[in-house]
């Protein structure tokens, strides 16, 4: 009793931010996960005649192989892009912590990417790669193909070019969160370094990125939850094709649930999804908290 009037004003604080975790965020992951275990569809959506079949609609999906292909193109696509962020974007990090001219300006060039609405982003990379677009114009005139690509029409060249357009979003996040961190890094330990013989790759590697590693992990992890559950790029350059080549989780869910209004499916590989990144986020707090103990 005597805690409850001690944190009496502090529950009144925390009591809306609750409900509305409760009402936005708890309560679709729920129904969502109920969602799953029945059979719902456009015919009987509205009836309410929906049978419950269990775990049914995740055997089917894993069956028939179209989850885990998909699964499989949305962590290659997730690796793709956070190697490529990260080696790019601790580049830019390392290059404007200089001091010279021009930097802040530059920084701000940089940082366009990513505040461009993402369909903006995706609209200017299907029109750079398509047929008669840009990239195969200045190809040809360089002399370095002598027909076209279909870029977004062949397997391999659409991953690549979602993952390119996905990277080139992403570098300013990682840019500017490392560049943060390379200010906390002490100018003495370069100096003592330096006067112990140390050249510059021994002290990026061995003062740099140990330094750096919780930001870096992160970073890492922050960048995969966003990678992982990308939809609007891939919906509006390939939207999954050609052939589910380039379906990731999120439009895989989308076109099941909105497409083929097949709704219990779409719920089920949402929640597939969902607990792909949960064990991620669990991964991620053990390690930080093993870190902080250590």
């Amino acid at each position: 009793m005597t805690m409850v009037k001690k944190y009496g004003v502090g529950y009144l604080f925390v009591i809306p931010a609750l409900a509305y975790m409760i009402f936005f965020v708890g309560y679709p992951i729920v129904d969502n996960v109920r969602l799953s275990l029945f059979d719902v569809n456009v015919m009987n959506l509205s009836s309410g005649e929906q049978p419950f079949v269990g775990l049914q609609n995740y055997i089917e999906l894993f069956r028939e192989g179209t989850l885990t292909h998909v699964l499989i193109n949305t962590l290659i696509f997730t690796a793709a892009c956070l190697i490529l962020q990260f080696i790019v974007g601790l580049a830019f990090a390392m290059l404007f912590s200089l001091t010279f001219r021009f930097a802040q300006q530059l920084r701000g060039l940089v940082m366009i990417s990513w505040l461009l609405p993402a369909t903006i982003t995706a609209m200017m990379f299907k029109f750079m790669f398509s047929l008669d677009g840009i990239v195969n114009d200045t190809l040809l005139r360089l002399h370095l193909i002598e027909s076209p690509i279909e870029w977004l029409i062949n397997a391999g060249t659409a991953m690549f070019t979602l993952v390119l357009a996905n990277t080139w979003v992403g570098i300013p996040f990682n840019m500017i969160l490392l560049t943060t961190a390379l200010t906390t890094i002490p100018k003495d330990i370069y100096e003592s370094a330096a006067i112990d013989g140390a050249t510059a790759v021994q002290r990026f590697f061995r003062i740099t990125l140990p330094l750096l590693r919780p930001t870096i992990m992160s970073l890492l992890v922050l960048g995969f939850i966003y990678t992982f559950k990308v939809f609007d790029l891939v919906l509006i350059v390939t939207h999954g094709g050609p052939v589910n080549a380039t379906q990731m989780m999120s439009t895989f869910a989308y076109k099941l649930s909105f497409e083929q209004f097949q709704y219990s499916q779409g719920a089920a590989v949402s929640n597939v999804m969902f607990l792909v990144l949960l064990i991620v986020g669990i991964l991620y707090m053990r390690l930080l908290n093993k870190e902080e103990r250590g």
